[in-house]
């Protein structure tokens, strides 16, 4: 009947030109939040000043849209690549509020903070540095990988800690708070002996015109550079530790025996740091690292077989050169049960191998020396030897020459194994 009514009455009515009958149109569909952020995106396009203002205006329509952390996260990328630090930091700021767990949103904030932020932003950034700091520290072993050994989550948490200490260390420093800066400053060093904390205590001990700590920092922070480190850092450094000591020598008479000196100091605090195996005195003895999990590799149950390694190091080039060498041989007898190949790492800097070993990807079981290379009196890189059933050195080759190689270190386990052709019972691979 209501039907019927409207169908009847309509001609009878006189409408506005500009209405047009609901019969013959509906009204225009209402778009959602989420629809009308998504037609805000698609029309930017590729232009990410667009994307900018798009998506600001659609925060200013719905300032508690539930996807403010995804468009923060929009805003913060896209200002980034328009080189806009100080917006950058402003979103991230905000999402750090909505999302605090987030420790990787946060430490991007107190990145663009130290860069940008004024004094009441470094304040913050300072907050912010201690929250992470301390989410590190409170961290459990149960959230680590159960790829990952103890001792690597240890040695992980530890340079996250001297990090972060450091971090904060800086931008106490910017804010002029000079003790703070010390105080986290040799805490990091502690933790970790590294170049950044050495040099940054270095300077604040020439701030407060203490010559002789600051060369010593000076020199400690130059003998751990890394490899890695570019030649201006480098050469910025030698500066610093020159300037210095004339300030309190008056000339660089000495100077290069005091560094030397340091160096050796710093190599040998490593390598007893790290000293394993301390008490072994045959190889057997050993209990090694596997590479790069970490799980224990103990050579006892490899007594009784012709044992064959090679000592090599990332920064050793005929070490790399050696590889393809070893594993040839390596694979000649590899369905030997009697003939072990093991390929011992001798870094003081275990960080280096994980990404060395993703390069080569060699075939050969590779673990950590831990002190074998001592046992040995290896001291040049690469060396191989084959050792006996009962441990001893029939083979030695030290450094790399040529591709006869491979024909000498293969004759050398072939004489290993006739020494004693049958290897005790129970013996496995």
């Amino acid at each position: 009947m209501l039907l019927t009514a409207i169908v009847l009455f309509a001609p009878l009515q006189s409408p506005p030109p500009q209405k047009k009958s609901p019969v013959t149109q509906s009204a225009p569909k209402q778009l959602s939040p989420s629809e009308e952020l998504q037609k805000t995106i698609e029309a930017a396009g590729n232009d990410r000043a667009a994307l900018v203002h798009n998506l600001e205006t659609f925060l200013d329509k719905y300032p508690q849209a539930a996807e403010r952390p995804q468009i923060y996260r929009a805003l913060v990328e896209a200002c980034l690549q328009l080189n806009d630090a100080p917006k950058a930091a402003s979103y991230a700021e905000r999402l750090v509020s909505l999302v605090p767990e987030d420790m990787s949103i946060t430490l991007l904030a107190i990145q663009l903070l130290e860069k940008t932020g004024d004094e009441a932003g470094l304040h913050r950034a300072v907050n912010y540095s201690s929250r992470v700091l301390s989410y590190v520290q409170n961290s459990s072993d149960d959230e680590k990988s159960p790829r990952v050994s103890p001792e690597q989550w240890t040695n992980e948490k530890k340079r996250d800690e001297s990090s972060l200490l450091l971090v904060r260390a800086r931008l106490e420093s910017r804010l002029h708070d000079r003790a703070g800066a010390r105080l986290d400053t040799q805490t990091s060093y502690s933790l970790l002996p590294n170049s950044a904390a050495a040099e940054k205590l270095g300077e604040l001990d020439e701030l407060d015109k203490n010559y002789s700590s600051a060369i010593t920092n000076y020199a400690r922070a130059f003998s751990l550079l890394d490899s890695s480190a570019k030649s201006e850092h480098r050469r910025e450094l030698r500066q610093k530790l020159g300037n210095v000591w004339r300030l309190a020598h008056g000339n660089d008479a000495g100077l290069g025996d005091f560094l030397l000196a340091t160096y050796d100091e710093i190599s040998n605090a490593s390598i007893a740091k790290q000293k394993r195996n301390a008490a072994a005195k045959d190889p057997f003895e050993f209990v090694l690292r596997k590479v790069p999990s970490g799980d224990a590799y103990p050579l006892a149950p490899q007594k009784g077989k012709i044992l064959v390694v090679n000592f090599w190091a990332t920064w050793c080039g005929p070490c790399r050169a050696l590889e393809p060498y070893f594993e040839k041989v390596s694979a000649e007898f590899r369905d030997n049960p009697s003939v072990l190949f093991l390929a011992a790492d001798c870094d003081d800097d275990e960080t280096l191998v994980a990404p060395y070993l993703d390069e080569i990807k060699p075939r050969t079981t590779t673990v950590f020396a831990d002190g074998l290379d001592s046992l040995f009196r290896v001291d040049a890189f690469p060396t191989v030897i084959v050792l006996d059933r009962s441990g001893k050195v029939s083979y030695r080759s030290d450094g790399f020459g040529d591709a006869s190689f491979v024909t000498e270190l293969s004759s050398a386990v072939h004489r290993a194994l006739t020494l004693l052709p049958s290897a005790p019972p129970g013996s496995s691979n």
